[in-house]
């Protein structure tokens, strides 16, 4: 029954509204501060209102927003030219989000199989991956759950275990096989860290096989896990790679690069988006890009982010009822041996912003801007209810 809320109910909303927000913290209509250890899912790293981004959209706004991709955008290719170096690739696509950027890749893959006589391509993918919502990458996705209530998915997806070198072999004799499509570290499926050379193992199945291997750095690209982009721990480079989330702090952009083997499979017709890498999307991608570089912070966070693994494994990993305290960087997984959805709601009360994903997982994706007093409220305020919810728990 539909009732008088103007929005569709697609979100279980928290009942607080945010008017404002600088840095690390986001203030309500009330003006309570939150300090904020989810940067809108993995966006905001650089923090809320950051002065440089915020600048370059103001000045942008005043000169162009938009013109369309039928002309050059000087600043499309300027973004693109510093991804491509800093990702050492060649080829750039812009969109507007995540999944925008993950539908290119599926096309991409698709078209290559296409191109080499094969009819009916076919993509691996991961068990409890989360690639997007639109339909191919739904179809992508491994959440059945998300998938619930609109099948048929997209046929042309082979499923296996997340970091398991061995399922992904076993599927080498399948001739329509074109593509391996992976996140270095899953983020929704639980901030599953795989074991060291699981990348560098899928980068030699796909040399040896001639497939793509085309790596979804959506939520840990842009410094996010102490890298630029989170494969570079495991010194290889894919064929494609996408991004998106933190790429523009908050501005709707998604981008597909691509390396050799990828990078002219498209052509004019193939494939379109009408906002994608507008000058004002793009202006505040290169503000982002200039920021992280000057304050080098990927190297900040990933010694900032191991000192934070490091106080929550010492304080919890030996507690009864967490099962692993798991992370790489700003992106931290606590997971209990049981449902603590509520812990959201919990930390809210308590001024604290939090996510949990998979049902079980304390996700921590705080932004990079975070001080090092904010840092200690984060450690103390989870700790503290995480062991209050688990004696809780135990004795109810």
């Amino acid at each position: 029954m539909s009732t008088n809320q103007p929005l569709m109910n697609t979100y279980a909303r928290l009942p607080v509204h945010f008017a404002s927000g600088k840095g690390a913290t986001l203030y309500d209509q009330q003006g309570i501060a939150y300090l904020d250890a989810l940067s809108g899912i993995a966006v905001c790293n650089l923090g809320h209102a950051h002065p440089e981004v915020g600048e370059a959209i103001c000045q942008q706004s005043h000169k162009l927003i938009h013109t369309s991709n039928l002309y050059e955008i000087d600043q499309q290719t300027e973004l693109a030219q510093q991804l491509l170096t800093q990702a050492t690739m060649q080829k750039a696509f812009f969109c507007n989000s995540g999944a925008e950027a993950n539908e290119t890749a599926i096309k991409l893959a698709r078209k290559y199989g296409h191109d080499r006589g094969i009819e009916s391509p076919k993509i691996i993918v991961m068990e409890n991956a989360f690639h997007g919502r639109t339909m191919a990458a739904l179809s992508a996705t491994g959440n059945p759950k998300a998938q619930e209530g609109f099948g048929p998915m997209l046929a042309g997806f082979e499923r296996v275990p997340y970091d398991d070198v061995d399922a992904v072999a076993a599927l080498s004799s399948d001739p329509d096989i074109v593509a391996i499509l992976v996140e270095p570290i899953q983020g929704e499926g639980g901030v599953r860290v795989p074991q060291a050379g699981y990348l560098k193992q899928l980068r030699d199945l796909c040399d040896q096989h001639d497939w793509l291997l085309m790596v979804d750095e959506i939520q840990t690209g842009m410094g996010r896990t102490g890298h630029w982009f989170a494969h570079q721990a495991d010194a290889i480079t894919p064929d494609v790679m996408t991004l998106a989330k933190a790429l523009a702090n908050g501005v709707p952009i998604g981008a597909c690069l691509a390396g050799e083997k990828a990078a002219d499979i498209l052509a004019p017709g193939n494939h379109g988006t009408t906002f994608g890498g507008n000058p004002l999307a793009c202006a505040a991608g290169l503000s982002v890009m200039k920021t992280l570089r000057f304050h080098n912070y990927p190297k900040k966070v990933a010694e900032h982010g191991q000192r934070l693994l490091e106080a929550f494994q010492t304080q919890l990993q030996d507690l009864d009822g967490v099962t692993e305290v798991r992370g790489r960087g700003y992106m931290i997984g606590i997971e209990l041996d049981r449902p603590c959805g509520e812990l959201v709601k919990q930390a809210l009360d308590n001024a604290l912003l939090i996510n949990v994903t998979q049902g079980n997982t304390v996700r921590l994706l705080p932004p990079f801007v975070m001080s090092t007093e904010q840092s200690q409220t984060l450690i103390d305020t989870v700790c503290r209810l995480i062991r209050d919810f688990l004696k809780r728990k135990a004795n109810p």
